[in-house]
């Protein structure tokens, strides 16, 4: 798999790509809470790629996987005694973490989560946050096993979910070597 940033070009590709998953996992036991142009919205994709903040993953022509990195994160993190102390711009987030449903199980979702972690690092980042829609079990076992610690639960508000529980997680650098 080759990962990269993506570019305006790709724009259409990559929305494609995120309604494509919307629809595969419609009938999954794994609710991600994700609605088409709702979340990931339309601007949201576009501004993530012109700022360089959306990373694809592309098997044969075709994207796989894509995330965003950036230093943004829900309000509701600034309620948290989080245990890496760092300002802002010292801690990056992933989001819109998501694998095509055919390409699922296959260990693409570690290898860009391992790119994050590479990326964060090489940024000098001191942690990595992130939530998780409270009882996506395969998202809770992926940061899980790459380290990422639990923390809490916490009712968050989102577009796509409203208020809803999410699991925080965080992943702090200063203790990881690069992979």
């Amino acid at each position: 798999m080759i990962i990269e940033k993506a570019i305006i070009e790709q724009y259409e590709a990559v929305r494609a790509f995120y309604h494509s998953l919307i629809d595969g996992l419609q009938d999954s036991i794994y609710d991600i809470g994700w609605k088409k142009d709702i979340y990931p919205e339309p601007e949201y994709l576009r501004s993530s790629i012109t700022k360089g903040e959306l990373f694809i993953g592309i098997i044969d022509g075709q994207i796989i996987v894509a995330m965003v990195i950036n230093h943004e994160s829900n309000e509701g993190y600034q309620n948290v005694d989080w245990p890496t102390k760092a300002n802002a711009d010292e801690v990056m987030g992933i989001h819109a973490l998501g694998v095509h449903p055919h390409y699922a199980g296959h260990g693409y979702a570690k290898e860009l989560v391992g790119f994050a972690i590479k990326y964060a690092k090489e940024n000098n980042q001191k942690a990595i946050r992130l939530d998780v829609l409270k009882g996506n079990v395969p998202a809770e076992k992926l940061y899980s096993s790459m380290g990422f610690k639990y923390l809490c639960i916490l009712p968050m508000y989102y577009e796509d979910t409203g208020l809803t529980d999410y699991e925080l997680y965080e992943l702090s650098l200063q203790r990881v070597s690069i992979l």
